[in-house]
């Protein structure tokens, strides 16, 4: 509990940040408490991130002060933030993925001994702070990174950080790829941290973790701060309306149609992985007109390869895919795409955009041989102008100019191009993997509402998620896949996210669980 006479670990005043004529940020004030957690909160756009990234020394703010445990602090590279004791855990991990965990961790912070790197003495001290807040990164000292699934790597730049001397964290959504179980035990990790006397930032979209883990939760809406509240005084709705200006709709969407003829059968896939042993055994799906199937699993179970494999991005080892009537296994990606599969990707920034390229550019991908967009073997870039406009104007990406190039996009604008272009694309089936990962509260509704709508139309859609709540509030069946195989299937209304949580992780349910758990629900109602 901070007192009178101990400054706060962070305070930043009157922080302006421009791009031109964008003003990401305009004299925010905020304020981190020493041995405390403090969320962040905002729509894409907002300027959370580019707050953050001022402290953290990657931009350069054009108005304000940092001041750092009480003390201005002139941030001008990430390397000043360190040695004032600031780490960041991005959205997108910065690790060497040929390199192993230790080589990562202590990269440019090696110990020496006798003009040698002693690895040794930085082992034990890896070994001390994994020991310490429970981690198990001590575990995969010697493997490469790139063997190791997303939370894995996550665990490793927390790591990473405290190695570096880091007593504030910055923790850019760190939940985003993980399980319930997973969440928990960051969150545990994030307490521990906190008792240590170590004090955290925490910018997520859950608001319900937000206030599970914070003390302080400050919003920030088109730039400016709006507030700053106590997590114990305030609840998801406040938070909600703070962040989007509105009511936001928190419940499980309706359903009106019923589910149509097969729109897309699996039968019998086999796929191997990057590592040679199979990734996908025997997986057999069906996917009806009218509907959507949810795909839940700890990432690195099988879903990804699974997804390719429909979508062509992969060939199969055994089995068939169909479309409608037709059969499609052996069909390019290309043909898939001209056949009525649009893919939402899993990766938004190596497989749904090239991040050089302006948004136009962006917006005739998949659509390169359709018209109106190309005619007789020639583009026709007024036409695609006029679509990369309606994908901006209808999903709202900011800032709102064509011209712009991909990367100068937040991730989650750039989330809700990719979402907007394959929606345009007017398919018959919807392969969507993480469609909202790293997009704000209120454009996760729209893209929700939006997925609903298109069910409602007809089309047939799959989700890929590892966001619980979101495969439960938008499917019709969950898939539930562990080790390439799917383990069960089962019903969004009558599964809690414990159970799901326990399928993902091998476990099994009885054989009474719907009963058991419809039962539960008419108690509760």
């Amino acid at each position: 509990m901070t007192t009178s006479n101990v400054p706060p670990a962070v305070r930043l005043e009157g922080i302006t940040k421009r791009f031109g004529d964008v003003v990401a940020n305009d004299d925010v004030d905020f304020t981190l408490e020493k041995g405390s957690i403090h969320a962040v909160l905002g729509e894409n756009g907002s300027g959370k991130t580019t707050l953050m990234s001022v402290l953290y020394g990657l931009y350069d703010q054009d108005e304000g002060e940092i001041v750092i445990d009480g003390e201005p602090r002139a941030v001008e590279s990430p390397r000043d933030a360190m040695a004032a004791g600031v780490g960041m855990i991005h959205q997108h991990f910065q690790l060497v993925e040929t390199m192993t965990v230790l080589q990562n961790i202590v990269l440019g912070h090696e110990p020496t001994e006798n003009g040698l790197v002693d690895e040794s003495a930085a082992r034990d001290d890896v070994e001390e702070i994994c020991s310490r807040y429970d981690f198990d990164v001590d575990e995969f000292l010697d493997t490469r990174v790139e063997e190791l699934d997303l939370g894995a790597q996550q665990r490793v730049e927390i790591v990473k950080s405290l190695y570096r001397g880091a007593e504030i964290l910055i923790l850019d959504e760190p939940t985003a790829v993980l399980t319930p179980q997973e969440v928990e035990s960051l969150m545990a990790v994030m307490n521990d941290l906190r008792a240590d006397g170590r004090s955290l930032i925490f910018i997520s979209h859950k608001l319900d973790e937000a206030l599970g883990i914070a003390d302080d939760i400050t919003v920030l809406r088109d730039g400016e701060a709006i507030g700053t509240v106590r997590a114990e005084d305030t609840d998801e709705q406040e938070l909600a309306r703070m962040m989007v200006g509105r009511e936001v709709l928190f419940d499980r969407l309706s359903r009106e149609a019923e589910p149509g003829d097969p729109a897309l059968e699996v039968e019998e896939l086999w796929m191997s992985g990057d590592r040679g042993r199979d990734q996908v055994q025997g997986v057999d799906l069906t996917v009806r007109e009218g509907e959507i199937l949810g795909i839940a699993g700890v990432q690195g179970n099988g879903q990804s390869e699974l997804v390719e494999g429909i979508t062509g991005l992969r060939s199969v080892d055994d089995g068939s895919i169909r479309l409608g009537n037709e059969e499609i296994t052996d069909r390019s990606r290309r043909a898939r795409i001209e056949s009525g599969i649009a893919y939402i990707p899993e990766d938004r920034q190596t497989e749904g955009l090239v991040q050089e390229y302006s948004l136009v550019r962006n917006a005739l991908l998949g659509n390169q041989t359709v018209e109106p967009y190309a005619t007789g073997g020639r583009i026709d870039w007024s036409a695609v102008k006029d679509h990369a406009e309606e994908i901006i104007e209808e999903f709202d990406v900011q800032p709102p100019t064509v011209e712009n190039d991909a990367e100068s996009l937040s991730g989650g604008n750039q989330q809700k191009f990719i979402v907007g272009r394959e929606i345009g694309h007017d398919p018959d089936v919807m392969i969507a993997a993480h469609p909202t990962r790293g997009v704000d509260i209120g454009s996760i509704e729209f893209i929700h509402n939006r997925l609903i709508e298109l069910r409602e139309e007809g089309l047939a859609i799959l989700v890929v998620s590892s966001k619980l709540e979101e495969i439960q509030k938008l499917s019709d069946r969950i898939a539930v896949m562990y080790e390439g195989e799917f383990v069960d299937v089962v019903d969004p209304e009558r599964v809690t996210e414990e159970e799901l949580g326990l399928l993902m992780t091998g476990g099994s349910l009885e054989d009474d669980v719907t009963e058991e758990t419809e039962t539960d629900t008419e108690a509760q109602a």
